[in-house]
């Protein structure tokens, strides 16, 4: 029982939700890149990306240290984006491939934390360290 007890605090510690919200965010971020990838050649289409503002109020939150109110990861239009084509799309491939390439970089760094910590609680329940 108090296994289970150790478990759900580890889950509902404000570091893990924290990483779980910024996997959450990477996994929709490289939704809409892909989306907008997709749609490169749709006549009138819009990029979408998360809110301009997301690192701001995950960044407020996190400093108040209270991650279970962090912003649920949300896509919008992105309306900075120019449109410099004449049928109205606003997408440029280098700065979506510049943008996965970094969002992936992102998704991968969040998971070796999650994936280390996971380890440590393995280590603490088990007692036996996981070799290589």
């Amino acid at each position: 029982m108090q296994r289970v007890v150790m478990i759900d605090a580890l889950f509902a510690d404000n570091y893990y939700i924290a990483l779980k919200r910024m996997l959450d965010a990477t996994e929709l971020r490289h939704e809409a890149l892909a989306a907008n990838i997709a749609n490169i050649e749709t006549p009138g289409y819009k990029r979408i990306d998360l809110p301009k503002n997301f690192n701001e109020e995950f960044a407020a939150c996190m400093a108040k240290g209270n991650a279970a109110r962090l912003p649920a990861p949300t896509l919008v239009p992105d309306t900075d984006a120019p449109t410099q084509r004449l049928d109205g799309n606003n997408v440029e491939m280098d700065k979506e491939l510049l943008a996965m390439s970094s969002n992936t970089v992102q998704y991968d760094t969040l998971t070796e934390f999650v994936s280390n910590s996971l380890k440590q609680l393995k280590t603490a329940i088990t007692g036996q360290t996981q070799s290589s």
